[in-house]
């Protein structure tokens, strides 16, 4: 629509009539379509097909998912849609119009297509919910055979449908889905309802451009129907395409209803014309309203139907169809409904709409809040934003829009650098928290571009100064980057732990020492030893020699060594109550590591300093010499025949140490050529595996025959014998040599026989039939007191388990709880009962032996005599193998166990009884075992009993003896097993309390003692250390003290070992140095200080005025520029601080080499301001005249058409607009075919 807006403007415009000129009459040719055989062929329809729906901005779920997202996030609706097509396999595409309507086109096979269509509706549309009463009888008829009718509803719908189960006494069938599907769904449950309906039941064929006229303005026609007959009239709703209306109810209601309907239908079927008319597709939505509003309000005013296309059709033709004269008022009414919303544009660059919009939209709304009727569409990539609402409206949002504009713009700022993609992640950091930290210190916005874009370019915007600041920073890391290498260094798996230290204290130091070195260890489940260094060269170099020294520390301290003692012997390394173990540990300063009792190992590892570690071996061993007879031999054994006599995973020689009691034979590494075998263990075991071995060579070498034989694994003690003697019998009978499997073989049914042919045969005969008469099973019984028969099924039958693992898997039944006999009967192999039988009398035996003590300890005493989860007592009862007991603590409040004795012994109202008799009994602990057992136990417990002692600490070193968080005193009471109490602070005692038994007390008291030696010669040292000298320097020479990054005071610092202050800003005397340290180290870099000061006082110093502009070029990136120059020309540069001339320059050094340097600076600064004229004048040159000019710019009105037919409303009286149809004169009019709308045709 054309506005003017003076004459100029309307000069301006075009007419109608010059714009779009008329097209030449057609010449009235036979425009019959020709048949001919492309007529007669077959048409195939295609496998694939395509679906098209919107979905309303109201009713999208992810509104905000195409407005700006976070770096590198793809969007909701994006997953949502990549998951349906790899489910379905069909194609989605989305679009969003201007209007926020979301269209969506799916393209596959149709079935997939409609469970795609159902899958986006449920996800990316909101989800409605409605109900619809169905009488239960008609639920079957909806849902079909076995569910198929209801599945294809709620495809065909994209809804879901939940009917109540049989059982249920309910009759309301829920739907949920998008609000168009879910009308469409209870339409056709409405239609499978009425027909199994008894009532009477309609279905009318009205044209569904009819139904308007049937429903009347907001479905009034209708609702007064309904009222008047009460029968239900069922009309598909605007978006289902059926000419079906269908009245169910009371039969007189129905054909009362069904006579009115039609007569409506006829009536204006007969009356109504039509109109078409070309609106703009953006305009239809304010024809239609908000919810069709305002089709309504124009049926209502004018009677006519408004017929728009679908929104995702893309005709502009809307059809009017009415009685004649009332289309023209229906069509103002439809033009003023179409320009009632005008467009308008502001100017803002992309870059500022987020600004605009502002976080979840506030900013704009804020803007805007006082125009409901506005709406405001942002553009990616483009510099504008446009308004749409009405007039007035409109003029006031995009005034208030241009001057946040304005704002925002004399305010925001934005820079593009370029860094290097490789580094972007390290600008980022770890969970973005390099980048989060600077966006934070800065307050601006930083774009970095993801992988896939393969950009170097990071846009920043923000304020000025920020963004001024977020630039340094970024460049800053970039070189630093640059400068940064990665270095691997190999360091052990096991040394990992140690590096870290406990939380992370001990990698704390070394990353503190080296702040700008990232050192990563590999993940615990990857077995690797590579630990990758990330910083500055130097730094790195630094560090990888600082970790070098650390691992090989721990490498010359973690030295291990494993030393064979027979496992007989193992408790005399440990010793009573681990005193032995405990001694060699604390004089070889090692760790020493034994197998559990569970265990078939006689290994002990020993872990420490090499020379600690073999100290600590030779203890070992020396005990086990002592204990025993220990002979070592060499046996010369061809090495040709060494892995034969190993065997398989050792079977043959490990064989020969279990039967010659666990020597030790050690042969020579693989590989080797020699030919010495060494055996070591006890004299005669030695000999005999000697012996064994020399035999074993010689049938490998003469000849060897290997036989198999299998028998269960619990027969293969009772082949061997009490000592090996039955199987011994079966060698020096046939001269063969029987393997049996060990526990680390996998089959262990498999026993090997090697020797002669002959031996070898004899051996199998043999063997066999011992195991044919292990196989015949018999009964035996034996007599056992009913006394002890507890001991045997107690702990769940543990004693009878074990019976029968030894023995066979014998079978061992003891009487019932209740009857009273010794009988208790045993079956299985012949050989095993009697195994069994005498098991189970010497386990009699030794029960008969028993003998129960008492061990008197005040039980306050207890549970450090037991020690942590009754570990003291549980090495006690496994040296001396006794049971002991302690007494149940006595109960509050007198709740204690009446029934186990006198009532006397319990507690009364929280008291303990006073007599001598109760007090015994709750400090007695009761020893059962053999007599000696016994008594070497009681010695054991009351050598547990704690004491206490007070040990004199100096009041100012207890801090030195708690530690950090109490870290040093747990660890000295952990090492000693002791508790350590120390006095208040408020007390300010020198006592400290040590509790525990009497000799982990004196070792305590002992390091004690030494730690106290050591912290009274640190605090002398100390105060060696606290000298102060004060000197007085230029405060001009301080930066030259400094140095770069701090390395020549750094260096100053580390050769005397000082600590050197220089004065604070605020300090009032700048020129005040301070030196503390030992006298000697001080004096020494105070003279080196004043040499370096005498050196600098002989400099010349002239000041050489520089253009500032051209300081950046001298300085260089990260001021590599200048250290050139002063490298070159032996000269210090010192350039202005902020409250000097910014020209000055500052040149120190050598007369020669300070002219010669200004003589360069200058020679720079003319050759920068040259090239700054050059370009200024070339750039004036090249500039668009457009550019140069500050005339304003007009606004653009577009093209504007003066005189067209929409300008006014359409006269329906005058024939030339509105020609009669032919026939028309005479009375035969010919109705138009309303069965096709106006607009193109649509293809199915």
């Amino acid at each position: 629509m054309a506005t003017t807006s003076g004459a100029s403007a309307e000069d301006e415009a075009y007419d109608y009539t010059e714009a779009f000129p008329a097209l030449p009459i057609a010449d009235k040719t036979n425009t019959t379509p020709v048949s001919g055989q492309w007529s007669n062929k077959f048409t195939v329809k295609t496998s694939k097909c395509t679906q098209v729906f919107t979905v309303p901005l109201e009713e999208r779920r992810f509104k905000d998912d195409f407005g700006e997202s976070s770096f590198g996030d793809e969007g909701k609706q994006a997953e949502i849609c990549k998951d349906i097509m790899a489910k379905t396999g069909v194609t989605i595409e989305m679009s969003l119009s201007k209007d926020q309507t979301l269209t969506v086109v799916v393209t596959g096979k149709e079935e997939q297509v409609k469970k795609a269509r159902r899958e986006v509706m449920t996800k990316l549309q909101t989800q409605a919910s409605n109900v619809i009463r169905i009488p239960r009888e008609h639920h079957r008829y909806i849902l079909g055979a076995k569910g198929k009718k209801l599945q294809d509803l709620e495809l065909s719908t994209a809804t879901k449908i939940t009917i109540p189960r049989s059982d249920e006494n309910n009759d309301v069938i829920k739907i949920f889905g998008t609000k168009e599907g879910i009308d469409k769904a209870m339409h056709e449950i409405q239609v499978i309802s009425d027909i199994q309906s008894k009532l009477a039941y309609e279905r009318l064929s009205v044209q569904k451009v009819y139904h308007p006229f049937v429903c009347g303005p907001s479905n009034s026609t209708i609702r007064q129907l309904m009222d008047e007959t009460g029968v239900k009239i069922n009309i598909p709703p605007p978006s289902v395409q059926s000419d079906e209306i269908v009245v169910s109810g009371e039969k007189e209601g129905v054909m009362k209803c069904k006579a009115t309907i039609m007569a409506i239908y006829e009536e204006k079927k007969r009356k109504c014309q039509t109109v078409s008319v070309e609106v703009r597709k953006s305009q239809h939505k304010y024809i239609i309203g908000p919810r069709g509003n305002s089709l309504q309000e124009i049926l209502a005013a004018t009677g006519v139907s408004v017929e728009v296309p679908p929104l995702d059709d893309p005709s502009e033709t809307i059809t009017l169809r009415g009685e004649q004269d009332k289309l023209g008022p229906a069509l103002t009414m439809v033009y003023s409904k179409a320009n009632s919303v005008v467009f308008a544009v502001v100017r803002a660059a992309d870059w500022l709409h987020k600004y605009i919009i502002g976080k979840k939209g506030a900013t704009v709304k804020n803007i805007t809040g006082n125009f409901p009727k506005v709406h405001i569409e942002f553009t990616e990539g483009e510099d504008k934003i446009q308004v749409e609402g009405p007039p007035e409206e409109v003029e006031q949002a995009v005034k208030a829009l241009e001057d946040y504009v304005k704002d925002l713009q004399s305010r925001m700022d934005f820079a593009e650098i370029e860094i290097e993609q490789r580094f972007h992640k390290h600008i980022i950091g770890k969970g973005g928290s390099n980048i989060s930290k600077i966006k934070d210190e800065t307050g601006v916005a930083i774009r970095i571009p993801s992988d896939s874009e393969n950009s170097n370019t990071i846009r920043i915007e923000g304020e000025p100064q920020g963004v001024k600041k977020a630039k340094k920073e970024l460049l800053e890391m970039s070189s630093r980057m640059e400068n940064e290498k990665t270095k691997d260094i190999i360091i052990e798996q096991r040394f990992h732990r140690m590096l870290i230290g406990a939380r992370g204290e001990g990698i704390k130091t070394v990353r503190d020492k080296f702040n700008q070195v990232q050192i990563t260890f590999p993940d615990q489940g990857r077995k690797s030893d590579v630990v990758t260094l990330r910083g500055p060269k130097n730094d790195v170099d630094k560090c990888f020699q600082h970790l070098q020294k650390l691992t090989q520390d721990l490498v010359a301290s973690n030295y291990q060594a494993q030393v064979h003692i027979f496992k007989d012997f193992h408790k005399n390394v440990i010793g009573k109550g681990g005193a032995t173990i405990r001694k060699i540990r604390e004089e070889t300063d090692t760790r020493i590591d034994l197998p559990t009792e569970a265990s078939d190992s006689d290994v002990i590892v020993i872990t420490g300093k090499k020379p600690n570690v073999e100290a600590a071996k030779k203890k070992i061993e020396a005990i086990q010499k002592d204990l025993a007879d220990i002979k070592e031999l060499s046996v010369e054994v061809p090495h040709k025949l060494h892995n034969s006599i190993i065997g398989a995973k050792g079977r043959l020689i490990r064989s020969i140490m279990d039967e010659c009691g666990g020597v030790i034979i050690r042969f020579p590494a693989e590989g080797s050529t020699s030919d010495k075998v060494t055996i070591r263990g006890p004299a005669d075991d030695v000999d005999k595996a000697k012996k064994q071995l020399l035999e074993l060579a010689n049938q490998i070498q003469n000849t060897s025959n290997v036989e198999e034989i299998r028998a269960k694994p619990e027969y293969h003690k009772f082949l061997i014998g009490r000592g090996g003697s039955k199987i011994r019998k079966v060698r020096e009978n046939t001269g063969a040599r029987i393997i049996f499997p060990t526990g680390d073989d996998a089959d262990q049914e498999l026993i090997t026989i090697i020797g002669t042919k002959e031996s070898v045969a004899d051996a199998k005969t043999e063997i066999l039939g011992l195991i044919k008469d292990l196989d015949n099973i018999v009964e035996g019984e034996v007599n056992v007191d009913p006394k002890h028969h507890k001991h045997f099924v107690a702990r769940r039958g543990e004693v009878l388990r074990q019976i029968g693992d030894d023995y066979g898997g014998v079978t061992v039944s003891f009487p019932r709880s209740g009857v009273k006999s010794d009988r208790v009967v045993i079956k299985g192999a012949k050989d095993c009962v009697e195994g069994a039988k005498k098991r189970i009398l010497e386990i009699v035996a030794d029960l008969d032996a028993q003998v129960t003590i008492e061990c008197v300890i005040p039980q306050q005493f207890h549970r450090t005599v037991m020690g942590a989860r009754g570990s003291n007592v549980q090495v006690i009862t496994q040296n001396f193998d006794v049971s002991i007991k302690f007494p149940d603590r006595p109960m509050a409040n007198g709740a204690g166990n009446k029934g186990a004795g006198d009532a006397s012994d319990s507690m009364v109202n929280g008291e303990e009884p006073s007599s001598p008799t109760a007090t015994a009994k709750k400090d007695t602990i009761m020893i059962t075992g053999k007599i000696e057992n016994c008594e070497e136990a009681k010695k054991a417990l009351l050598d547990l009993v704690p004491i206490s002692k007070e040990v004199n600490v100096p009041f100012d070193f207890h801090r030195y003896i708690i530690g950090q968080k109490g870290k040093d005193v747990r660890k000295l009471m952990d090492e000693y097993n002791v508790n350590i109490s120390i006095p208040p602070q408020d007390q300010h005692s020198d006592l400290i309390k040590v509790t525990g038994p009497p000799a982990n007390v004196q070792r305590a008291e002992d390091a004690l003692a030494d730690k106290v030696k050591a912290l009274e010669l640190e605090k002398e040292d100390r105060l060696l250390k606290s000298h102060k000298l004060t000197l007085e320097v230029n405060p001009s020479y301080h930066p030259k003290l400094i140095g770069h990054r701090g390395e020549v005071i750094n260096k100053i610092r580390s050769e005397h070992d000082v600590k050197i202050q220089l004065p604070d800003r605020n300090n009032e005397d700048q020129s005040m140095i301070t030196i503390i340290g030992y006298e000697k180290n001080c004096e020494e870099a105070r003279d080196e200080i004043l040499r370096m000061v005498k050196d600098y006082d002989d400099m010349v110093h002239i000041e050489v005025k520089v253009d500032h502009r051209i300081h950046p070029r001298i300085i260089g990136q990260r001021g590599r520029g200048v250290r050139k120059i002063q490298e070159d020309y032996k000269v210090d540069l010192r350039f202005p601080r902020p409250n000097e001339n910014p020209d000055i320059i500052v040149i120190s050094g050598g007369e020669d080499d300070v002219y010669d340097c200004k003589d360069y600076l200058l020679n720079m600064e003319e050759e920068f301001l040259q090239d700054m004229l050059d370009n200024e004048y070339i750039q004036s040159l090249t500039q668009a005249p457009s550019k140069r000019s500050d005339e304003p710019k007009t606004n653009d009105r577009g093209f504007v058409i003066k005189n067209a037919p929409w300008d006014s409303a359409p006269d329906t009286s005058s024939t030339s607009e509105f020609p009669s149809f032919p026939g028309a004169g005479s009375g035969n009019a010919v109705a138009p075919n309303s069965n096709k709308a106006w607009g193109p045709g649509r293809r199915y």
